[in-house]
């Protein structure tokens, strides 16, 4: 049984708050596509979908005159850098194994190299994982934050994933 479950995640205000920047509904289905992610590539998907729940709670909204400024997100963001302190810092508080909290703060550092300069990035399975999964929901232009859902049938997704993770760890090590 998880100490910390991806609900707890969910509805904490400082989750609530950094993912209403950057899309509910986006990071609900990242979550999802690393649930299915994680059973291809032998991964954790506890670790898996809270690590994509939270990969966008680093973003800062880019604004030039009123508008979004999509260009100049991505020339200048640094939104994994920024979601992965945030992310360590509250799964630790709410009380997640140090050494999770760790990978999965990891992972979301890793799901983008949009910030690192030119060349290769080798990724671990996790970190995969969530890159792939971010992906999977990615929309030309930034259009994937801006997809809405209701906070109610956001949270029936997050409790349907926390059960599916329930039941492939019981599968898995019961």
């Amino acid at each position: 049984m998880r100490k910390v479950t991806l609900e707890d995640v969910f509805v904490h205000p400082i989750t609530q708050k950094y993912l209403g920047r950057s899309g509910i509904a986006h990071a609900v289905a990242v979550a999802e596509f690393a649930y299915i992610f994680a059973g291809q590539f032998d991964v954790d998907p506890d670790k898996a979908t809270k690590a994509a729940l939270l990969h966008d709670v680093g973003h800062y909204t880019w604004y030039r005159d009123g508008e979004w400024d999509y260009d100049m997100y991505k020339e200048n963001d640094i939104h994994a850098i920024k979601g992965a302190n945030r992310a360590h810092k509250l799964l630790v508080r709410i009380g997640e194994d140090p050494q999770a909290a760790k990978e999965i703060a990891v992972a979301i550092l890793l799901h983008t190299d949009s910030y690192l300069p030119k060349g290769s990035l080798e990724r671990q399975p996790l970190q995969e994982v969530v890159a792939f999964a971010d992906e999977a929901d990615e929309q030309a232009g930034g259009k994937h934050h801006y997809k809405t859902i209701s906070h109610e049938a956001a949270l029936k997704r997050i409790q349907a994933l926390d059960t599916a993770i329930e039941q492939k760890t019981a599968q898995h090590f019961g």
